[in-house]
């Protein structure tokens, strides 16, 4: 009856970037769980009695019925196409609610609510239970890790993405590629909790198609920077941005404010989620005019609205006229996409790496009656030359693959954005010849 693809979530632009619920990083290698009132639902959601078998406890029964009709309820009253693609959502409803409703955990009622998520084929619609809304929330505190960053595949489970040095995973042998089963079978899930100090076993399978169970013991490590400056390399910046967290502008104004207009920059973007929009147009006004348009953006109700270049980078008065490029990869998603488009149709930087990941949707978070999280779209979104990212991705000028994160292998993106800059002409906001 229904498409059963699988879906990522995409942070909010009015929000820290707060990993997935499905779609952007689990980060278990080191942001509130919130909680609130659920208003009644109009018509049969406000009426309908809880139908559950004798044997599930009825609270838990009473709070999945709560979880699953704030979810219904906003797809249908606040998701950005009012049609909701043609989906008949009252028969959804009916296919899922008896389900949800007899979840008897988190993972079993959050589970089939992305089930009835994924009928929208939207990247940015997902459900993060209350364990994996905590350890987003706290993806910037000292708190118990095990130290992978999990990234949802279609058809279900989750692929090992990255593998934090001296962390848990790395002693335990945990590899980059791998895969972990998402529905608990033989060990832990996401929607589970990390403690100090208690084992846990894992169900992976590697690269070869081998299961391997791996037994580790999560521990407290210090967080992980949102944002690093690397100045290793002579008349060239690195500057890596894990999110479009608060403070990325004023951050990187600083970076920028005593820099010599012959470094070369390179803004490295990759396995970047996204984040706030207003933390994407302050990296745009490091570079781009004031007031220049970069997007456009189109709410519910059909109004557009065009956004143009206006955060301070820092307390710059003038865009940096440095060379520039930007690294991307499959994994980087909504504000890691449309920051290195508009500054690619601007003709101001060149991009370097992998396809982007084609979720660039508006997005905003609302909060569930038992501590997870609802993230869905609320508005589309185009460029300034028209351009509509999602499901399409960008581009990059020039095509490097990534290193999958291997020990000791090479930066292949890095060095040929570095290359390129280096070949750039000595005109201010010039692109190099990549051809």
């Amino acid at each position: 009856m229904f498409p059963a693809t699988r879906s990522l979530r995409l942070p909010s632009p009015r929000r820290p970037a707060q990993g997935p619920a499905r779609g952007l990083a689990l980060i278990l290698a080191g942001v509130l769980a919130l909680a609130g009132g659920v208003p009644a639902v109009a018509g049969e959601l406000a009426s309908t009695p809880v139908v559950v078998a004798a044997p599930l406890d009825r609270a838990r029964a009473e709070m999945n019925q709560r979880v699953f009709d704030r979810v219904w309820s906003e797809v249908r009253t606040q998701y950005y196409d009012p049609a909701i693609h043609g989906l008949d959502w009252t028969e959804a409803r009916r296919t899922y609610r008896p389900d949800a409703l007899a979840a008897r955990d988190d993972g079993q009622l959050y589970r089939v609510i992305d089930q009835m998520l994924d009928l929208l084929d939207d990247d940015h619609a997902g459900a993060a239970p209350p364990a994996v809304a905590r350890r987003q929330d706290a993806q910037r505190r000292r708190r118990a890790v095990m130290g992978v960053t999990l990234y949802p595949q279609d058809g279900g489970g989750y692929r090992i993405d990255r593998v934090r040095p001296g962390s848990p995973a790395e002693a335990a042998g945990v590899r980059v590629g791998w895969r972990l089963a998402g529905d608990g079978s033989g060990g832990w899930s996401p929607d589970r909790e990390v403690v100090d100090g208690r084992p846990l076993t894992l169900a992976f399978t590697d690269t070869e198609g081998v299961r391997r169970d791996v037994t580790l013991t999560p521990r407290e490590m210090d967080p992980l920077p949102a944002f690093v400056a690397d100045r290793s390399r002579p008349d060239v910046l690195v500057l890596r941005i894990e999110g479009f967290e608060p403070g990325l502008g004023r951050w990187m104004g600083a970076q920028l404010a005593d820099l010599s207009p012959d470094t070369a920059v390179v803004l490295d973007m990759r396995d970047n989620p996204g984040g706030l929009l207003m933390e994407a147009d302050a990296v745009l006004s490091c570079f781009l005019p004031d007031r220049m348009a970069w997007a456009t953006r189109t709410n519910r109700s059909g109004r557009s609205a065009t956004l143009r270049v206006q955060e301070a980078c820092g307390g710059r008065t003038e865009p940096a006229t440095n060379a520039l490029a930007v690294l991307v990869d499959g994994s980087s998603r909504s504000a890691a996409e449309l920051t290195p488009a508009a500054l690619q149709e601007a003709g101001r930087a060149i991009v370097v790496g992998e396809r982007t990941a084609g979720a660039v949707l508006i997005s905003q978070d609302t909060p569930l009656p038992d501590g997870g999280r609802l993230t869905l779209s609320r508005a589309d979104f185009v460029t300034a030359g028209g351009v509509r990212l999602e499901k399409r991705g960008v581009d990059p000028d020039l095509v490097v693959a990534d290193a999958e994160g291997e020990p000791g292998a090479a930066d292949e993106a890095l060095l040929a954005a570095i290359a390129a800059l280096r070949t750039t002409s000595a005109a201010v906001g010039a692109r190099p010849d990549v051809n």
